[in-house]
Parts: structure tokens; sequence; C-alpha cells
């Protein structure tokens, strides 16, 4: 491994702040969630069924916090707001495609080591 080729683990690694920015159990799959368009908080919750309301609320704001997401109110009422990614929030969806190339190469070589 050359010198280029190792990383620093300190406070500006890159991974530490890929981490920091969309790590944890729901950011990756409300982006890749919002890949589709703008969408209203009750379709999320709909699109994403395993999140509690509480928890989808918390995520979309550190997301729209790190300018990822954008929360726009269209001040009507009743109230209406809708949540679409950001360019930001678009660099992280090639991570999602390689987290499910990862899954179903690592879900093949387990089941081919069953058989």
């Amino acid at each position: 491994m050359s010198q280029k080729d190792k990383l620093a683990f300190g406070p500006r690694c890159p991974i530490r702040t890929t981490l920091e920015l969309v790590g944890g159990k729901w950011k990756l799959l409300i982006l890749h969630t919002l890949r589709g368009g703008s969408y209203r908080l009750s379709e999320l919750n709909k699109l994403i069924p395993d999140i509690s309301e509480k928890m989808l609320i918390q995520e979309l704001k550190v997301l729209a916090d790190h300018d990822l997401v954008v929360r726009k109110n269209h001040g009507e009422v009743p109230p209406r707001v809708d949540y679409r990614l950001t360019e930001k929030g678009s660099l992280a969806l090639p991570l999602v495609a390689s987290m499910k190339e990862f899954a179903d190469a690592y879900t093949a070589m387990h089941h081919a080591a069953q058989g």
C-alpha cells in the first residue's frame, strides 16, 4: 500500500466526514428515497415505513442543516412542507449504489458458502 493510499483517521479524515454527514441507520435511506423528487413528510413516512415520524423529522433536520436536503414551506394553510435533495445531497447516491453492490455480493458469497 502506497503512502497515498493510506488514510489518516484524524478529524479531517474523509471517511469520518462522510459518516458524520450521512452515517447512521436512516440518512442514506432518506437521501435514496428523495432521489425521486420532492416529497411531503407523510409520503416519506409511507416510503420508509420502519422509521418513526419523530426520527424522520429529526434526520431531515440534520440533513437540511448540512445542506443535503432542502425543506420548502409553501406558506399555505393547512401547512404544506416538502423535502428534496440538494446538489450536495445527490453526491451521496453513489454510496447507496455501492452499498447495494456490497450487500448483493456478500449475500451471494454467503449463500454459496452455505450451499
